[in-house]
């Protein structure tokens, strides 16, 4: 580990620079006050500071995420990584979003938080701020990453698995990428520095829905989808498909979507293994009667941060779901069919 590396912290607010003010936590601390408290635990590292947002991370949006994106692009040269710190509520999102809109970096972007606030007695802030600026002056380190109680995870590949427990995320189809220990970081899944220039992206279009299917729903919820979204992502049970009972037909309900010509991801509830729409009638079909793509592996994170992305470059039909397929940043393993 090479702790003369100059890193840049970026702050947006989060339980970890909460403190109660007689009506619940809200994010008060100052990026100032966060860096000061950890000066003890960084050793000879370097580390610049910027606030650049205060707020709950349940408030945090995708114009947020264009922020920091932008913010690092202008930042890039300047630095040798960067560590933001985020409340957990949204963070898979936005590790999932910079991982598309910063794509081949051959720096770190480390993002991290806590379950406890900064300032509680018992906190969980200091070791994860600790790890991240650890995992970020790492050698041979590039890429968007969630550092959080001792792990590194891929940027598209971590969900937030628990509410209040400090071990808040897994790694979701992937190994995770490293462990840190005290002084040591053990890697066992880190990809090789990438090959080309890295790439900034400017646009996400929001309007991608989420929807999940629970037994009873009326697929009328379709037709005002369609009349206010650009994209539908559908999570579905078991592996894949779309109930088609007499009095609430999804397989029919889903004309609407296919006639105005709004991609449909089909996703998956259960969080390990992925979808694969082939295996029952209830998938079978819906493949058959339309052009559906489906998450495989991919986290829900990805698939809906993903299909912003790709939505804001502009694509559209064959060419929009080649893109959605087209591994980037570790986001899903192509499927070989034997």
């Amino acid at each position: 580990m090479d702790m003369e590396k100059h890193l840049l912290l970026i702050t947006t607010g989060g339980t970890i620079a909460s403190e109660n003010g007689g009506s619940g936590l809200a994010p008060t601390i100052s990026a100032e006050k966060i860096v000061a408290n950890i000066m003890d635990l960084i050793g000879s590292c370097t580390i610049d500071f910027m606030e650049l947002f205060r707020i709950d991370s349940t408030n945090m949006e995708p114009e947020h995420w264009l922020a920091m994106a932008a913010t690092i692009k202008d930042m890039y040269d300047d630095y040798d990584g960067f560590v933001i710190t985020h409340g957990t509520d949204t963070m898979a999102y936005t590790a999932a979003a910079l991982s598309y809109l910063i794509q081949d970096p051959d720096k770190p972007i480390v993002l991290t938080g806590s379950q406890k606030p900064l300032m509680d007695r018992v906190t969980d802030a200091l070791k994860n701020l600790a790890d991240s600026v650890r995992f970020a002056c790492e050698e041979g380190v590039s890429g968007v990453y969630i550092v959080f109680a001792g792990q590194a995870i891929a940027g598209t590949r971590a969900r937030k698995f628990r509410s209040k427990s400090f071990s808040a995320f897994s790694s979701i189809n992937y190994p995770e990428i490293a462990v840190i220990d005290g002084p040591r970081v053990l890697k066992y899944a880190v990809p090789p520095m990438p090959e080309g220039p890295v790439r900034f992206y400017h646009n996400m279009d929001p309007k991608v829905f989420l929807l999940k299917l629970i037994p009873g729903m009326d697929p009328a919820i379709l037709d005002y989808i369609s009349d206010h979204y650009d994209a539908v992502v559908l999570e579905t049970y078991g592996v894949g498909g779309l109930p088609f009972p007499k009095d609430r037909n999804f397989l029919e309900g889903m004309a609407t979507l296919a006639d105005k010509g709004i991609p449909v991801v089909i996703a998956t509830q259960v969080v390990m293994e992925g979808s694969d729409l082939a295996t029952y009638e209830v998938g079978f079909e819906a493949m058959e009667k339309y052009d559906l793509m489906q998450a495989n592996d991919m986290t829900t994170e990805a698939v809906v941060t993903k299909l912003m992305w790709l939505l804001g470059l502009g694509l559209k039909g064959e060419e929009l779901k080649e893109a959605f397929y087209r591994p980037v940043a570790l986001d899903t393993v192509p499927v070989s069919v034997i």
